[in-house]
């Protein structure tokens, strides 16, 4: 399933709600429609908030292949970033110590099970699969 999102925050519940559908038709357990949900959230925010450049809507196109569910989030015409090139958080230091910025992204990294990133003709495509065993 494929759906374009206006290019603004306010667009995350009609993106919750598109994805409900899907991971209630899919039969999604509760655990995992978390980690999609936080997982998607996290990368449409990123979009919209680090990517200023483009006025294009955002495509989110959802799959299920086998055991895993695919998605991939899509931004015509925005500027390269590759989220799976990201410094890692040390979550053992203290919050005063730390680098502000960085944990959505350790989040997402450690809740899917596959992050890949792809930037083609001013088209940045973040695709993540979750197990769904």
């Amino acid at each position: 399933m494929r759906r374009d999102f206006k290019r603004q925050i306010s667009s995350l519940s009609q993106i919750f709600s598109f994805v409900s559908e899907i991971l209630t038709m899919y039969e999604v357990n509760e655990v995992n429609s978390f980690s999609i949900n936080l997982a998607i959230e996290e990368l449409f925010t990123n979009i919209v908030k680090y990517n200023r450049n483009s006025h294009s809507d955002i495509t989110i196109e959802i799959e299920k292949e086998g055991r895993n569910l695919k998605v991939n989030l899509i931004d015509h015409g925005g500027d390269e970033f590759d989220v799976t090139k990201t410094q890692e958080v040390d979550v053992t230091r203290r919050l005063e110590e730390r680098k502000v910025g960085g944990l959505g992204l350790h989040l997402v990294k450690k809740m899917v099970d596959n992050l890949e990133y792809r930037y083609a003709n001013g088209e940045s495509r973040i695709t993540f699969t979750k197990n769904l065993e």
